[in-house]
């Protein structure tokens, strides 16, 4: 196989910059136009004639650096990218079906009402430092990420609830224990949140996970981090020792690959310049705009849905202003998300019609209670006392009707979004200011009612738990809540043990939040990557990581 070595083609993207740099400054400076098309498939891309080839290097661009490879720390996207191909997990979740099969884990059982959780572990896995991973290490993870530890800087996992502790049956058995049912335990096995660490490595504090530190994070996943520089690059190398792929993984053994380099790239030009040009391999962020030149080169587009709570706007309820909830309704009623798609997007990012994505478990449509309805909103605004001034802008006791929005770097083209947002709400008398993500002040502001009202977020997960992550006042907190009835129903999500029932409780949350108009649903997340045409296998967990065990070089 010939190929370039990567740290030349690095080197190369100092001239691909210039080349876009040249383009920008010749062109009309118009959109790509266009739309992806792809359908993301999670197996990744159509093989090539023959067997998967071993060996190679791949270059990835990374959007973002990563600021913790602490396993419940992962839903930051750059996070969760490497600890996916660290780390291993004790049961794998399908990303197109969601079905559970054995990985780490052969078997499990789950009492009645899902307060106890009983493992049995294969044989013969170790870590990357050749240390076992044993029940013993598997409860003492678990141990870690369900209860914390404030001493050393562990937040409990907002994805494991109502943990309690975990026996060490045998060498190859472990149970857990809950105060009450975790219906969702389960499924948290299998994401990124709960990947396995060793002994030593979970010795460490918070400090030990952050930048700088990656080598020193010990998993039994198929790679291990080699080689890390701070900020901007690290390496990925293959483990030959590598034995335990998940059971309905065709491919079993060592990775294809010998190794991935990720490279934090944050220009959009410059990633879909060396995409283009041939300087990388795979690319994360193709923004939708950039969708269209990267299918004309000939080259692969994927979009894999994250299958959770929708791209939204949180309104800050506790605010003075959005304390009023016919002023909620008129905001929500006043915001065209189809537009919004329409503009800024392409059909990779289908208009939201709910709280949850329509591909996520528990799905609700609220279509027609989400309608834009200008007039309605314009009604409800009348009626709540905000009359036009002169500007265009309510006005109401001598307090202009003015909300800031967030910014948010990690939510594609968040910026375009809200500057449309606030075009639309103008339209009805709402004076919407954006709040610029890279402020000296966002840090604090975000966390203020009265500085910032519309927060601007998302996460997916692959559980009916995800609208608690977002929503309640114990976890992401999206709305800076103080509404006991919220936090019940969604504690009744998490906590429900009989499955028709638990849905029911999903469903009447994701009612309450649109009765009371909590939120804005503008769209269903993915993440859009580009491909060489010679990137075979590669593929995406269930919220749309990169996986890199099954891709190979078809050159």
């Amino acid at each position: 196989m010939s190929r370039t070595p990567s740290g030349r083609r690095l080197a190369g993207l100092t001239a691909v910059v210039s080349a876009t740099a040249l383009l920008a400054a010749c062109g009309s400076g118009g959109d790509a136009g266009g739309s992806g098309t792809s359908d993301g498939s999670a197996s990744g891309t159509e093989a090539a004639a023959g067997e998967p080839i071993e060996g190679g290097e791949l270059l990835y661009l990374e959007y973002q650096p990563y600021t913790t490879l602490y396993p419940p720390q992962s839903g930051f996207y750059p996070n969760g990218a490497l600890i996916a191909n660290i780390t291993d997990r004790l049961v794998y979740q399908d990303p197109e079906t969601l079905e559970f099969s054995p990985w780490i884990a052969t078997d499990w059982t789950v009492n009645a009402d899902a307060t106890e959780y009983t493992f049995n572990l294969r044989d013969g896995v170790t870590f990357s430092d050749g240390s076992p991973l044993d029940a013993e290490v598997v409860a003492k993870n678990f141990d870690a990420y369900g209860l914390g530890d404030a001493e050393a800087g562990f937040p409990v996992s907002e994805q494991i609830n109502n943990y309690v502790s975990s026996e060490v049956v045998d060498a190859d058995t472990v149970t857990f224990r809950f105060s009450a049912p975790s219906p969702g335990f389960l499924q948290a096995t299998s994401a990124n949140g709960a990947g396995l660490l060793s002994s030593d490595t979970l010795d460490g504090d918070l400090d030990a996970y952050a930048p700088g530190n990656g080598t020193g994070v010990v998993g039994s996943g198929p790679f291990v981090i080699a080689e890390e520089t701070v900020g901007t690059e690290i390496l990925l190398e293959a483990r030959d020792d590598y034995d335990w792929a998940p059971a309905e993984s065709e491919h079993q053994g060592r990775a294809y690959l010998d190794g991935v380099r990720f490279s934090v790239t944050p220009e959009d030009s410059v990633r879909i310049g060396a995409l283009t040009s041939g300087q990388t391999d795979v690319i994360r962020y193709v923004q939708a705009y950039d969708e269209a030149q990267v299918e004309q080169a000939g080259l692969q587009l994927f979009a894999p849905q994250t299958q959770g709570v929708n791209n939204s706007l949180s309104l800050r309820f506790t605010n003075g202003i959005l304390a009023d909830i016919d002023v909620r309704k008129a905001i929500v009623a006043g915001v065209n998300a189809q537009e919004v798609v329409d503009t800024v997007f392409t059909p990779n990012y289908p208009v939201a019609t709910g709280i949850l994505s329509h591909t996520a478990l528990g799905y609700v449509d609220h279509e027609a209670e989400l309608a834009y309805d200008p007039d309605e909103a314009n009604r409800l605004l009348d009626e709540a006392g905000w009359t036009l001034g002169s500007d265009g802008i309510r006005e109401k006791d001598g307090q202009k009707l003015t909300l800031v929005a967030s910014e948010a770097k990690p939510q594609p083209l968040s910026r375009d979004t809200l500057t449309l947002v606030a075009q639309q709400l103008k339209a009805i008398g709402v004076d919407l200011q954006i709040l610029a993500a890279d402020s000296g002040t966002y840090a604090e502001a975000i966390k203020d009612p009265d500085q910032v009202q519309l927060y601007h977020s998302m996460v997916g997960r692959t559980d009916l738990d995800v609208i608690k992550s977002q929503y309640a006042s114990t976890n992401r907190d999206a709305n800076l809540s103080d509404d006991a009835e919220l936090d019940r129903l969604l504690g009744l999500v998490a906590s429900t043990a009989d499955p028709a029932a638990r849905l029911q409780a999903s469903a009447d949350a994701q009612q309450y939040l649109v009765d009371q108009a909590y939120v804005i649903p503008l769209f269903e997340e993915p993440q859009v990557y580009g491909a060489q045409d010679y990137v075979q296998g590669f593929g995406w967990d269930t919220v749309a990581r990169p996986v890199f065990y099954n891709t190979w070089l078809a050159q």
